[in-house]
């Protein structure tokens, strides 16, 4: 049965739609929205079946960790643990926005949601339907990108209903993200860092900001 696609307005999105879709992520269900990068899935990073669900949706190997979209700092710091100065420093200046910064998971956290590796990938997007499906929720949501695996991310419902159409329930559209890059992904591990993914927000960037 193909996805049900209702319009919504990314700068206003309307609270209807927006309860619509947490009342389908409640009920485990996996839901693909509009972010500030790419269209990405979301569901309940605490429902297993539901993190399941999202691998399948994909066709995603289950050793690679789904990113967690949350709409505050004091939110991502419940989600992790052990966490470098750098972390703060590095959300202070570029969150809402194109990074996901990489950490160790708190015990809390399902063990498959991070790829079965501890760590745990976080961003605050800068994007009025992810963060208002999060409060809406009720906690942070999955965020890996809409896509099969090893095609590309869409930018628009209509390449996302192509490709997991009859894969999902409920496809928020919100017309073109204007994205061309996906989020820079950073590692930290203590005082030391790393690039995993080049992306919206340059290296020089966060090199200036970790290294003053």
């Amino acid at each position: 049965m193909p996805a049900e696609v209702l319009k919504v307005s990314i700068d206003a999105p309307e609270s209807h739609a927006i309860h619509y879709a947490a009342s389908l992520i409640q009920r485990g269900r996996v839901v693909g929205i509009p972010t500030d990068t790419f269209y990405g899935l979301s569901a309940d990073p605490y429902n297993l079946a539901a993190i399941e669900r999202v691998f399948q949706v994909k066709g995603r190997a289950e050793t690679k960790a789904l990113p967690i979209l949350v709409n505050s700092v004091e939110q991502a710091v419940v989600l992790a643990r052990d966490l470098p100065e750098h972390f703060f420093e590095l959300a202070q200046k570029f969150w809402p926005g194109g990074l996901t910064i990489v950490v160790e998971a708190t015990h809390r956290l399902p063990l498959k949601v991070t790829g079965n590796s501890g760590r745990v990938a976080l961003r605050w997007p800068k994007s009025h339907v992810a963060c208002d499906l999060i409060e809406s929720f009720g906690g942070p949501i999955t965020g890996t990108s809409a896509n099969l695996s090893g095609f590309p991310a869409c930018s628009n419902a209509a390449a996302l209903v192509k490709q997991l159409g009859d894969r999902l329930p409920l496809i928020l559209d919100g017309g073109e993200t204007g994205a061309t890059l996906s989020s820079t992904i950073v590692a930290l591990r203590g005082d030391d860092w790393s690039i995993i993914r080049e992306g919206a927000v340059p290296e020089a960037e966060i090199r200036k900001v970790i290294d003053g």
